[in-house]
């Protein structure tokens, strides 16, 4: 079997190239490593920014996106690509159990959110853990909430936050941020933000919901307890390319680099959603992505 396009990854940048692979008349395979579709957002409980779904849950919105798949009969397949192989003007994924044939491959493999590997963080992770403030920040209106992170995201985040928050914790590992220096400037000017430096989150602590965090501080050795609502994790994502040889060119982070027709640097493999290298990684980015990803397939099979 030689498919037009292999799409890695079932997240809604896979999903979304999916429906419009089948919808353009191509003979589409989704592979992905697990078999429960959606990726990153099976994890958000809710999600509030997708147009014309206020409030539903990650995983109903995956689901909803598998079963357009299922609609339309995009084939399904379970396998971890460990290379991807130039053989006689086609592709080969090559996985443990099987290689695939096509002429075209699509990276939607995603990114894994960096975490701080304490106590109560997987626990707690959707119920006031969260790694995306403008996902999840407006459900902690007039809220005392924490950000933890030192680069151009956590000071974005933590702005942000305190335009509806009640107060936002910015803590920072070291004793100053890396981040650019006009939003440096916002933080420091903005006085619902406290900056606590030298500190690190020891445990995010609650029952059915984040109720505080305590935090030491290196320097000082002081231990601290804050009665927070809501902890938002701003501390890097990491791409999840690392274990596939033969990719396209990546940044210095690891993010597959394309414009937003997911061209990259290697005729017949595109990227699409959080892998790829972009100023905002949301759903609707990663579907937009989806879309772009096909649209450009349908123009070089055309062309060959």
């Amino acid at each position: 079997m030689i498919y037009d396009v292999v799409i890695i990854g079932a997240g809604p940048a896979g999903l979304a190239a999916g429906i419009y692979g089948k919808r353009a008349g191509l003979n589409v395979l989704v592979l992905d490593t697990s078999s429960i579709s959606g990726g990153q957002i099976l994890s958000t409980y809710e999600i509030d920014n997708y147009p014309g779904f206020p409030g539903v849950s990650g995983t109903e919105l995956a689901e909803s996106m598998r079963s357009h798949c299922d609609k339309l009969g995009v084939q399904f397949a379970r396998g971890r690509v460990s290379a991807i192989n130039e053989k006689d003007g086609l592709k080969e994924l090559v996985t443990k159990k099987e290689t695939f044939t096509t002429k075209t491959v699509i990276i939607a493999t995603g990114a894994s959110n960096t975490k701080l590997g304490c106590p109560g963080e997987e626990e707690l992770s959707g119920v006031g853990v969260s790694y995306c403030a403008t996902c999840d920040g407006a459900f902690f209106k007039d809220k005392e909430v924490a950000v933890v992170g030192g680069g151009d995201v956590a000071l974005e985040d933590a702005i942000y936050l305190a335009r509806f928050c009640k107060k936002v914790y910015l803590i920072h590992r070291r004793d100053e941020f890396r981040g650019a220096q006009v939003l440096q400037q916002q933080v420091m000017a903005t006085d619902k933000i406290e900056i606590i430096y030298d500190s690190t989150v020891k445990s995010i602590n609650g029952t059915d919901q984040v109720e505080s965090i305590n935090i030491y501080n290196k320097k000082t050795s002081d231990n601290r307890q804050l009665p927070v609502a809501g902890i938002f994790i701003a501390v890097g994502t990491t791409p999840n390319t690392n274990s596939i040889s033969g990719l396209p060119a990546s940044d210095a982070k690891g993010y597959i680099v394309a414009d937003e027709t997911c061209v990259t640097s290697i005729p017949g493999i595109f990227v699409a959603g959080d892998a790829r290298a972009k100023q905002l990684r949301q759903v609707i980015t990663a579907t937009a992505d989806g879309a772009n990803a096909i649209t450009s397939i349908e123009k070089f099979l055309q062309a060959k």
